[in-house]
C-alpha cells in the first residue's frame, strides 16, 4: 500500500493532536527572579476576533484582548525559557505559531490573518532569533515538496541530496551565530530542529518512495542509512514542544515497529490497520520513552490511529488493555476507552446514534431525521483547510451519484453566526450543511477522529460504514454497493 503524505502537513498535524496531549517542559530554577520575565505583544491586521490566546506546552497562560488599534502587550512573569504559542482566529479558522522567549526579551510581532505565517514579522529585543525561526519554518515548507520529489530517487542519491540540504542549513546557522549574540538554548533549539527534521525525512523515505512494497524498500536501504539513530534522544527536553521533534518520534516508532513486524509476519506492505504492528508500536514507545508526557502522547496517538482506522472490533479490547497498562494519563485512558465504546456502537447494521444538529436557519433537529435517502455524512472544521477539498470532492460525487445525499457537518464552531459566514463565504449549499448541537457529546458518539472520516448510512438510518474516506480509491465501490443493496 502506498503511504503518501505531504511532509509539511505531517509536521503541523503532529502538533495539533486528536486531543490536547500536553507536554511538560523542563524548568530551570537557577535564574534570578528579577530577571525572569519577558514581554510579548503584537498588532493584528484583519483580525477575525478581538483576542489572542497565549500558551506554553499546551497550557493556556491567558486570553488577551486586543485594544482599539488591534494591538496587545503582555508580560510573562516567572518565565520558563522555551517555545510559547500564540493562537488567534484567522482566515481559515484558529491559526497558531510559536515564539521563542528567554529572560528580558521584549518581542512585538505583526501579522495579517489573511496570510498568517507569510506575513509574520518580529521586532524588539529577541526579534532576530524569532525571525530566524519563522524563516526556517517557511523555508522548510518549500523544502518539504522538494524532498518529497527526492524520495522517489534511489536511497543513495536521496541521502546525498538530503545531506546537502542539512549542510546548507547548518552553514547558515553558523553564519548567523557569527554575526549575532545567541544563547545556548537558541543554538540547541535550531540545531536540534535541523537535525530532527533531517531524521524525519529519512524515517519517512521508505513509506513515500513509490514502490509496491515497504519491506522491499527497507531491504534495499544502504548500510548505515539509519546510523543517526544511535544519537536519538527520546526525552529531548528543549525540543519537546517543537513539531519537527515530535513528528520525528511518531514516524520513527512507526518505522522501527514496521521493521520488527516484517521480521515476524508474512506481510510486505505497510498496513496501519494491523493489530500486531500497532501492539509492537505501543511496546516500543513504552520501552524507549522515559518522559511521562511525551510517552503518554505517543501512546495515545498510536491507540487512536489504530482504533479509528481498523474495523476489527474484536481486537479493540486487547489493544485498549495494552494501552491503559502503559499510559499513566487518566484523561487519555478515559478518552480512548470512550472511543472504543463508541466504535462498538457504530458497527455496520446498527442504527445511527441520536445526535443533535442545527441547520442553517438555526433549527435544532436530530441527524437521523434528516436522512431520507442513502447518505454520505462527512465532517469538517474551519481550523483545517482540508474542508475546502472535502466539499469539492462531495460536489464531484453528487454529480455522479444523484441518488445519494451528501451531508456536511461542522464540528468545531459553537458560534452559529461565524459558521454561517463561512458557508456563505465558500458558497456551500445550506440545505446540506449542519452544525453539531453538542460537539463534545457528538464527537464521542460518532467517533469523529480523524476529522476527514466519512460515514455511509442507508435510507433506513442504518450504518453501512462508520469510518471511510471520500479520497479512498475504493470509496466509489462502496457507493455502488450502497445503491445496489
Amino acid at each position: 500500500m502506498l503511504y503518501i503524505t505531504m511532509m509539511g502537513f505531517i509536521k503541523r498535524l503532529s502538533l495539533v493532536l486528536f486531543m490536547a496531549l500536553s507536554f511538560v517542559s523542563c524548568k530551570d530554577d537557577t535564574k534570578e527572579k528579577d530577571d525572569n520575565y519577558a514581554y510579548l505583544g503584537g498588532e493584528i491586521i484583519n483580525p477575525k476576533k478581538n483576542f489572542v490566546i497565549l500558551s506554553k506546552s499546551e497550557q493556556i497562560l491567558d486570553t488577551v484582548t486586543l485594544d482599539a488599534n488591534n494591538r496587545f502587550l503582555y508580560k510573562i512573569e516567572q518565565l520558563e525559557d522555551g517555545l510559547y504559542t500564540f493562537k488567534l482566529p484567522a482566515a481559515e479558522g484558529l491559526e497558531f505559531q510559536m515564539v521563542l522567549l528567554e529572560p528580558k526579551d521584549s518581542i512585538m510581532f505583526r501579522l495579517n490573518t489573511l496570510e498568517f505565517d507569510e506575513s509574520l514579522v518580529y521586532t524588539g529585543v529577541g526579534a532576530k532569533k524569532n525571525n530566524y525561526l519563522i524563516n526556517l519554518f517557511l523555508d522548510g515548507e518549500v523544502e518539504d515538496k522538494i524532498i518529497l520529489g527526492y524520495s522517489q530517487l534511489p536511497a543513495d542519491e536521496f541521502q546525498r541530496l538530503l545531506d546537502s540540504i542539512r549542510d546548507h542549513k547548518l552553514k547558515k546557522l553558523k553564519a548567523f551565530k557569527g554575526n549575532n549574540s545567541t544563547s545556548p538554548f537558541f543554538n540547541e533549539l535550531i540545531e536540534g530542529t535541523i537535525n530532527y527534521d533531517y531524521y524525519l525525512s529519512k524515517e519517512v523515505y521508505p513509506f513515500v518512495n513509490y514502490s509496491q512494497s515497504e519491506k522491499r524498500n527497507f531491504e534495499s536501504l544502504p548500510k548505515g542509512f539509519y546510523d543517526y539513530r544511535k544519537q536519538i534522544d527520546y526525552n529531548y527536553c528543549n525540543l519537546m514542544d517543537y513539531f519537527p521533534y515530535y513528528s520525528f518520534l511518531k514516524h520513527h516508532f512507526e518505522n522501527i515497529a514496521l521493521t520488527e513486524h516484517f521480521k515476524n509476519s508474512n506481510d510486505s506492505v505497510y498496513n496501519v490497520k494491523s493489530f500486531d504492528y500497532n501492539m509492537i508500536r505501543l511496546r516500543l514507545i513504552d520501552s524507549l520513552v522515559v518522559n511521562d508526557s511525551i510517552r503518554n502522547s505517543l501512546l495515545a496517538q498510536t491507540a487512536i490511529e489504530y482504533i479509528t482506522n481498523s474495523k476489527d472490533v474484536d481486537n479493540y479490547d486487547a489493544l485498549l488493555e495494552s494501552f491503559v497498562n502503559k499510559n499513566s494519563n487518566k484523561e487519555h485512558q478515559r478518552y480512548v476507552t470512550n472511543i472504543v465504546k463508541s466504535l462498538k456502537d457504530l458497527k455496520s447494521g446498527n442504527m445511527l446514534p441520536k445526535v443533535g444538529v442545527i441547520d442553517a436557519n438555526g433549527n435544532k433537529l436530530s441527524l437521523s431525521s434528516s436522512i431520507k435517502n442513502p447518505t454520505v455524512v462527512y465532517f469538517w472544521s474551519s481550523t483545517y483547510r482540508s474542508h475546502i477539498d472535502s466539499h469539492k470532492k462531495a460536489d464531484e460525487l453528487k454529480l455522479k451519484y444523484p441518488e445519494i445525499d451528501f451531508i456536511a457537518i461542522n464540528v468545531n464552531n459553537d458560534d452559529i453566526k461565524l459558521w454561517r459566514n463561512i458557508i456563505k463565504q465558500y458558497r456551500y449549499n445550506t440545505d446540506n450543511e449542519y452544525l453539531l448541537a453538542n460537539p463534545k457529546e457528538a464527537k464521542y458518539k460518532l467517533a469523529i477522529s480523524p476529522i476527514n472520516k466519512v460515514m455511509i448510512i442507508d435510507e433506513k438510518g442504518k450504518i453501512v460504514n462508520a469510518h471511510t474516506s471520500m479520497f479512498n480509491i475504493r470509496f466509489e465501490e462502496e457507493l455502488l454497493g450502497l445503491l445496489n443493496k
